[in-house]
Order: C-alpha cells, then sequence, then structure tokens
C-alpha cells in the first residue's frame, strides 16, 4: 500500500482544507481503508510499484494498458488501443464489474458493487494523480455515476431466434467458434455479462467506436435476445 494511514489522513485534511473535493464526492480516509481490497496487487503513494497489476499513481487521465513492466491481457492492450482513458466515469465502471468493461481481464477481482466505497476509493487515488487542488469540479474529480443498470434490462428475458436472426451483423467479426483471434469471441458469454458490456458500448463507456454505433442500434429486448442466443451457442 506505501502510503501511511496518518499521511493519508494528513494529506486529505489539507485537501479538504483547502476545498480540493467538489461537494458530494467520497471520501479519502475511508477510501484508503477501501484499497486494502486491491493491495494485494496494487500499490499507491511513494515508492509505488508495480506488482500482479500496475502502480496506481497517475492513474486517472492514464491510457489502459501502458503501464511499463506489467503483463496486461490481450484485452486490456486492445481497450488500450481503442482508446480507453482511466477517468471517474471508466474506473467506477472497472471497479464495480471488472469483466463487464473489459473481457477476460487477468484481473481476477469479483468488483466493489458498492457505490458510496467505490466513490471513497475514486477520491483516494485521485489524491495521487496530479494536482487534484485545481480542478475540483472537472474529470476526474467531478462526482461519479453510479452505473448500476435498471435491473427491469438484467431480468429481461431474451429470445434466442430472435437473437440468432440478429446476430448475422456481429458474426462478421466475432467468430461462432468463440476464437479470439484479434476480435474477442463472445460465444457462451454468461447473458448478464454480454448485457451489461452492450449497455457500456451505449454508454459510451467501452470506447470501440463501431461497437458504439451497433450497441446504439439495439433497443433492450434485442440485446437480451443476442445475450440469450450466444449465452448457449455450440
Amino acid at each position: 500500500m506505501r502510503l501511511s494511514l496518518l499521511s493519508t489522513l494528513s494529506l486529505a485534511a489539507t485537501l479538504a482544507a483547502g476545498g480540493a473535493f467538489a461537494t458530494g464526492t467520497g471520501d479519502a480516509v475511508a477510501g484508503a481503508e477501501v484499497f486494502r481490497k486491491c493491495a494485494s496487487c496494487h500499490q499507491v503513494g511513494e515508492g509505488a510499484e508495480n506488482r500482479i497489476g500496475p502502480q496506481l499513481n497517475g492513474v486517472f487521465g492514464r491510457t489502459a494498458g501502458t503501464v511499463p513492466g506489467v503483463k496486461y491481457s490481450k484485452s486490456m492492450n486492445r481497450m488500450g488501443d481503442d482508446g480507453l482513458i482511466w477517468t471517474a466515469e471508466t474506473l467506477d465502471a472497472y471497479i464495480e464489474n471488472p469483466r463487464a468493461l473489459v473481457s477476460k481481464t487477468r484481473m481476477s477481482f469479483a468488483g466493489i458493487k458498492d457505490g458510496q466505497e467505490r466513490s471513497d476509493l475514486l477520491t483516494y487515488l485521485r489524491l495521487f494523480s496530479d494536482n487534484p487542488a485545481n480542478i475540483p469540479e472537472a474529470e476526474p474529480t467531478a462526482i461519479g455515476t453510479d452505473h448500476d443498470l435498471d435491473p427491469a434490462i438484467l431480468a429481461l428475458e431474451g429470445d434466442p431466434e430472435y437473437g440468432e436472426y440478429l446476430a448475422s451483423e456481429c458474426t462478421t467479426c466475432h467468430q461462432v467458434s468463440g476464437a479470439n483471434d484479434g476480435i474477442p469471441g463472445i460465444t457462451n458469454w454468461p447473458a448478464d455479462d454480454f448485457v451489461v458490456a452492450m449497455h457500456a458500448y451505449k454508454r459510451k463507456l467501452r470506447p470501440h467506436p463501431v461497437m458504439q454505433m451497433m450497441a446504439g442500434r439495439l433497443s433492450d429486448e434485442e440485446i437480451a435476445a443476442l445475450a440469450a442466443y450466444f449465452k448457449d451457442l455450440e
């Protein structure tokens, strides 16, 4: 973890006194405690080094998959090549459900579902990016957004036959076999993961412009149908 809790308390108090954080953002001191969930793989603060995962100094504004010396997954490298930048919004989505934002990420972490804990963690990590006091209302210190999908969307029961009809556009790029030859496979994805990922493209959290366009044309029911089709595709 590198930075002591006492140092964190002192730094947070200094920033708070200067009005560093916008009203409604998280609590950096609480975030230091949340970071303990991350500390087995990541370090942050003075002297932080890469471990299984990259060190997190300066993570805000960083392009995904670009810390030297880190062995990233092909999926993370691809997302970086597509233009994924770590901001309050994208980090919030990734921390909530890593595989919904970056398929087959090497980060074996279930995610943090509690929105307040994520906000606290991001406020803590923001202490270690450049000049947080200078941009209290701007990205990436702006108040984060909870990216939980409406449960009604996840509860939709898709029609796999309709999904098969819609899938012809998907299979022009994605191989039905599920092979990952340059383009990630989507065959046998759990339906919830598929739905969350497609809505991440619709909200432009996932950066691939073609997928943003494709997802933007689909209704909730059509996404559910595709998820049902690919989930059980042999």
